[in-house]
């Protein structure tokens, strides 16, 4: 089961066995309210059956899926992360922290952005004015609801100004927290108790420039050191989410240190079933 946020009337759309539902009078806020978010979306389809529709959702209008949710992120959960966070802070004496944060029982976790900082698919992410060296981090991202229950997915980018962070850890808030410094997209994928999302899924880094291939990656998720219950855990210790929140989960997708983004480059982020979230930086 799959939730689209969009910009008709209703704005979401479930999506079941590839016949669409409106839910009339809902909200993403609104639903992460539910005890069984998956129970009760799978009753109003069985219930709205001779309300289906056949065609599929307008890319054109899809809208990031989120609402009054803050982003959080958790970083240095994959040794590739690890060993480019080092590399890149090494010049700087900041290259143990990463090495050290990767090993501890507790994980980097920091605020990324609240929801005017976030662009849907197919709308521009920025770069920084001020940075040199900046690169996407391709993430899968948690939808946690109030209680600290994961109740969907999505496919997140982590916008990134490596040579900011790189310069001083205590720099990060301005490498990561910006306009336009988040994606999310291009749906939710509702998480089934029964179904959990395999460990083998991977997460797959496509840029293009001018229309030829610039960076191509992948990883799959056996690769993250931490559990995403984990990670959650610590998001909620001693912090409220009153409307739920976006955790994204850490990249293992680097490009080279001599790869930085450029105006006009195309990023398309996919991970398998829930789909491919595509931007260009502006």
């Amino acid at each position: 089961m799959k939730i689209y946020l969009t910009n008709g009337h209703p704005s979401l759309v479930a999506e079941h066995d590839g016949r669409f539902y409106r839910l009339p009078s809902l909200g993403l806020t609104e639903l992460l309210d539910a005890p069984d978010l998956s129970r009760q979306l799978h009753e109003f389809v069985r219930r709205s059956a001779d309300q289906a529709h056949p065609s599929a959702v307008d890319d054109d209008k899809l809208l990031a899926p989120i609402e009054n949710q803050e982003v959080w992120a958790a970083g240095v959960t994959y040794q590739r992360s690890k060993v480019a966070r080092m590399e890149e802070s090494k010049d700087a004496g900041g290259g143990s922290f990463y090495d050290r944060v990767y090993e501890a029982p507790r994980p980097e976790i920091f605020f990324k952005a609240t929801p005017h900082r976030v662009v849907g698919p197919g709308d521009p992410v920025r770069i920084r004015s001020d940075s040199k060296w900046n690169v996407p981090e391709p993430e899968l991202a948690l939808l946690v609801n109030p209680r600290g229950r994961i109740v969907g997915y999505t496919v997140g980018n982590d916008m990134s100004s490596r040579d900011i962070e790189g310069e001083n850890p205590l720099y990060l808030p301005q490498a990561k927290v910006y306009n336009g410094c988040c994606a999310l997209g291009p749906c939710v994928l509702v998480a089934d108790p029964a179904k959990p999302l395999p460990r083998e899924t991977e997460v797959r880094l496509e840029i293009s420039r001018a229309g030829a291939p610039a960076f191509s990656g992948a990883t799959p998720l056996s690769r993250m050191k931490r559990k995403f219950e984990e990670l959650v855990g610590w998001l909620f210790r001693d912090n409220s989410f009153p409307d739920g929140a976006w955790l994204l989960t850490g990249t293992g997708v680097v490009p080279p240190d001599d790869f930085t983004l450029q105006r006009g480059d195309e990023i398309r982020i996919t991970i398998d079933p829930i789909g491919t979230l595509r931007n260009f930086v502006g």
